[in-house]
């Protein structure tokens, strides 16, 4: 009987009706194919910058610019993050990147967040990079990437072979830079934040390189602003730089470009203290990155006053070290200052014209 039915209805059937019934079908099946979840720590998903992997599945960012991506031919994935919610704080904000073109800032609200990222359908390509950077720094605790719920993660293309770590001050962690939802003078010191847009990401994508920012809002390299128990030099080795706790593992990442912009913070300073302090802090550096190339930066936001001593100061280091032996070491000067975003300090444009001035210099001195 059952196949007399089937066999009568289908016979009742045009060719119109078969055609829509068969779209039906395929769009439900579509709508409804099974996805499955992908750990944080799963091996599609790749991890760039000083990482905590204390806890198992669940990889955490500390530093600001700290980054991880993945790929997949899906049209929406779900991105599941745990936001540390320091002192009980919404701190955290990230930077989701689609294709490197597709941008969305996103204010973390939640304990554990789950993002919906729609994937746009006119895509050269039917294969979608997804990234996901931390825009906030350490001070403003970790985030964590939980999982991914999607249909299928495919293997993540390599990371590129160059490397390039900036140390800094809040210049570097891309502070006051993004008025994009919120205006200078409004909200939390963090909610201008973007160290996805600041100078060195900027750089670094440019010359097709990794990239990672150690770097710390009002930190010094003898002294830091707001009464900040912790210097550069103490702190250089750590996860969570902040805290100055969580220790980092040099062999993890050996950059071929390191970049040091101090100076802002400690102010004028005696030369000779000042001088002695970055020199020793080089040769600290040299230690662990015995190979790299390292580039000295004046203070984007200075002031004529202080730009100009700090200028003095770095030719006087780099002399120093050159003399030494080292001859992979050389300085980078900003000739005009960079002041019109939040507390006079760079703007997103501002730091992306930066970001382009370092890459022609990394790019003539390492013949990138």
């Amino acid at each position: 009987m059952k196949k007399i039915i089937r066999k009568n209805i289908l016979a009742g059937m045009n060719t119109s009706k078969w055609i829509y019934l068969l779209l039906f079908l395929f769009f439900f099946c579509a709508s409804h194919a099974q996805t499955r979840f992908y750990a944080g720590d799963d091996s599609h998903i790749r991890y760039v910058g000083r990482i905590d992997y204390s806890q198992p599945h669940q990889p955490r960012l500390w530093l600001p610019g700290s980054y991880f991506y993945f790929h997949t031919k899906d049209d929406q994935v779900q991105l599941i993050v745990e936001d540390e919610q320091l002192y009980g704080q919404h701190q955290n904000y990230i930077e989701i990147a689609i294709d490197d073109t597709h941008l969305q800032r996103i204010h973390l609200t939640k304990k554990i967040d789950t993002i919906l990222i729609h994937l746009p359908a006119n895509h050269t390509s039917s294969v979608h990079r997804v990234l996901v950077c931390k825009d906030t720094e350490s001070g403003n605790g970790y985030v964590a990437c939980r999982g991914i719920i999607c249909q299928t993660l495919l293997s993540p293309e390599p990371l590129p072979a160059r490397k390039i770590e900036c140390f800094g001050n809040s210049i570097t962690c891309g502070f006051g830079a993004d008025t994009s939802q919120i205006a200078c003078g409004k909200g939390a010191w963090y909610d201008q934040h973007n160290a996805y847009m600041s100078y060195g990401a900027v750089a670094a994508r440019l010359l097709h390189a990794q990239w990672h920012l150690s770097a710390v809002s009002g930190i010094g390299l003898i002294h830091s602003c707001c009464q900040m128990q912790i210097t550069m030099p103490q702190v250089y080795d750590k996860i969570n730089m902040r805290e100055d706790s969580l220790q980092w593992n040099f062999a993890d990442y050996q950059p071929d470009v390191v970049t040091i912009c101090l100076g802002q913070n400690d102010g004028i300073q005696d030369s000779a203290a000042f001088c002695s302090a970055y020199v020793q802090f080089i040769h600290t550096l040299r230690k662990v990155y015995p190979k790299a190339y390292f580039i000295c930066l004046n203070s984007p936001m200075a002031d004529e006053r202080l730009n100009t001593v700090l200028k003095k100061y770095i030719q006087s280091v780099c002399a120093a070290i050159q003399k030494e032996g080292d001859a992979r070491i050389s300085y980078f000067f900003f000739t005009r200052r960079y002041y019109h975003g939040c507390g006079e300090h760079p703007d997103v444009q501002e730091q992306q014209e930066m970001g382009r001035l370092l890459a022609a210099y990394i790019r003539t001195r390492m013949h990138w």
